[in-house]
């Protein structure tokens, strides 16, 4: 693979264990990489980081620093004639500090002689490397994911815009894929549909065998994951005599919205808000549990989820898995095959597919085992960053 820089909003994340996949399979394929970040993670649970990985990240100063160092730049002569023009005709417009990143990127890629940049989500890291193209002429690419193109938002570097002028986007869905070639017609022959990727020998097995039921779920506590129809649909199974626990993994601003309809609903001796976990935290959780589910939805501005990561962890472990038909989900789970679909909004169509796992031990066990060997089909890292590799090769 040629060389190439890595520009993220924030990393590593918690919430983007992806990315670091991503890059942690690059780095073990060789692959001669730099890492840059806009800001710096704040307030994570603690990860299984590589620290060799980790150190390798170039944070970007900010913004007053920022400003003092391009400006010194400038002064000097260091700069490209078209950043300093850029930056003089652009001023304190709206979302300036992407040029005054693009030139902060843009000198360190042009002393290392690194002719292109991939940036993660079609947002700022993607705005900020269009800048980078428009200054020093180095090539970009981007990945997008979920709300960056589902429900994006207005910007001068419009997505239009990125689409147009990036070298190859990356999405990681079927479903996003030709979303997205029918909304940008004249882009479509350089979009890619590479998988997210996972390492299944980091999930260990569940064995389905607790004596009470343990129903998981993981995820931002935000709307898009459906946790309001989890909450509803545990209370349906509640007043049918089923014995469970429900335990939902994460944080976000509905917390406090979740927790009260867990007390109004008197299923707090068997549902669980139990706040952000790392990695290592969320495989035991797996291994524990009898069931997956995540009841996507799609919210009002058009915002929902692309390919959830989780499930195919889930799917990993060996847990039958139940969510929606939302985006990419039906390219992961497999109705009666690795797991069932019911509609979103649905909370009695929710219970009734959560009761018939729960119930159904051999059920629950094929479609776990079902749905493992899908994840080692479709969504091994090892494959799917060699096929991301290809196209940051060839584009």
């Amino acid at each position: 693979m040629r060389p190439v820089a890595y520009l993220f909003e924030r990393f590593p994340s918690f919430g983007q264990t992806f990315c670091y996949r991503e890059v942690a399979e690059l780095v073990r394929q060789g692959a001669e990489l730099s890492l840059f970040s806009i800001r710096r993670p704040v307030g994570e649970p603690p990860q299984d980081w590589d620290e060799a990985i980790v150190s390798r990240v170039v944070y970007l100063p900010e913004e007053k620093a920022l400003v003092a160092e391009i400006d010194r730049a400038a002064k000097a002569g260091e700069l490209p004639e078209a950043a300093v023009r850029g930056l003089k005709a652009w001023g304190r417009q709206s979302d300036f500090l992407r040029l005054y990143q693009a030139v902060f990127v843009g000198l360190r890629l042009r002393e290392a002689g690194s002719r292109r940049v991939h940036a993660h989500f079609a947002g700022m890291a993607a705005r900020t490397a269009y800048w980078v193209r428009e200054f020093f002429g180095i090539d970009y690419s981007f990945t997008a994911h979920a709300n960056d193109i589902f429900a994006p938002r207005d910007f001068v570097v419009s997505l239009a815009k990125l689409f147009e002028s990036a070298t190859a986007v990356v999405t990681v869905s079927d479903f996003s894929a030709e979303q997205l070639r029918r909304q940008f017609p004249g882009a479509a022959g350089k979009i890619h549909r590479v998988y997210n990727g996972i390492q299944l020998e980091r999930f260990r097995p569940a064995t389905l065998a607790a004596e009470v039921p343990v129903i998981v779920s993981v995820g931002r506590l935000i709307e898009k994951k459906g946790f309001a129809d989890l909450v509803s649909a545990c209370a349906l199974l509640k007043e049918r005599g089923c014995h469970f626990r429900c335990e939902i993994v994460g944080e976000g601003p509905l917390h406090d919205a979740l927790a009260a309809q867990i007390e109004h609903v008197a299923l707090g001796d068997c549902m669980q808000l139990v706040g952000p976990r790392g990695e290592r935290e969320i495989v035991e959780s797996l291994a524990r549990a009898a069931v997956f589910v995540l009841p996507c939805v799609v919210e009002a501005d058009g915002g929902m989820d692309n390919l959830p990561t989780v499930i195919m962890e889930a799917m990993a472990a060996g847990l039958p898995v139940i969510s929606t038909p939302v985006a990419g989900v039906p390219e992961m789970v497999q109705p009666g095959v690795t797991g069932e679909l019911v509609p979103p909004h649905d909370p009695p169509a929710l219970a009734e597919a959560m009761q018939t796992m729960i119930s159904g031990v051999a059920l629950a066990r094929r479609l776990g085992d079902a749905g493992r060997r899908a994840a080692a089909e479709k969504f091994a890292i090892e494959v799917n960053v060699r096929s991301l590799t290809a196209i940051l090769n060839d584009s």
